[in-house]
């Protein structure tokens, strides 16, 4: 399994300065313009880091290249679900780490204090976005992946607003209960674990 996992980052060697390239570009359009930000900048950062990923997997035939291999499909699966929560808490964390340095030296944005609660929001919407595009990548990977990213990167800047004032109603609205916090991590979870075992299914029906 750890190999796999590097497997993963070894391919995107020659394109990891784009992870750092979104973090930066995504600050510069979010952080001066939108009060939830942090959520912004770490969600896309993290999901466009594992489009990088899929997409370099489709470019070199990974895939192929994979099933010769004396592994199981599963465990394929398996560590593109690992890699995609290392992708989530890289570009999540590093989003927390930016805000709070905006926060000490731009005082005059007026971000909000960002908590643990924000980073722990901003991880279960990636692995919503995650739990949905992979098994849709595994369905479709070999001849609508671009579309797939396309329509996935398309959404995400559309619901960018909306998804702010959502999040900023729920804070308004004393949503910030712990039992609706559990209860929401929960159904995450589920659908995570869900999206895990449709997509074994799907990939190990899938003529490569």
């Amino acid at each position: 399994m750890l190999n796999l996992l590097r497997k993963d980052f070894i391919a995107l060697k020659s394109s990891l300065w784009m992870i750092p390239f979104y973090l930066v570009v995504f600050s510069f359009a979010f952080i001066p313009q939108i009060e939830m930000s942090m959520y912004f900048v770490g969600i896309y950062t993290a999901f466009g880091s594992m489009i990088l990923a899929t997409t370099i997997d489709i470019k070199n035939y990974n895939h192929n290249f994979l099933v010769t291999l004396p592994l199981s499909r599963k465990n394929i699966v398996k560590a593109k679900y690992l890699s995609a929560i290392l992708y989530a808490l890289f570009g999540v964390l590093a989003s927390y780490g930016i805000h709070s340095l905006v926060n000490i030296n731009y005082p005059e944005l007026n971000k909000p204090d960002y908590s643990v609660m924000d980073i722990l929001i901003s991880l279960g919407m990636v692995l919503v976005l995650v739990s949905i595009y992979l098994p849709l990548f595994y369905a479709f990977s070999k001849k609508g992946a671009g579309i797939i990213n396309m329509v996935f990167m398309i959404v995400l800047i559309i619901m960018a607003q909306p998804a702010a004032f959502l999040i900023s109603k729920a804070g308004e609205n004393g949503m910030d209960r712990a039992s609706v916090y559990v209860f929401v991590s929960v159904c995450i979870l589920l659908l995570f674990i869900a999206s895990y075992f449709v997509t074994v299914r799907l990939f190990a029906r899938k003529d490569l």
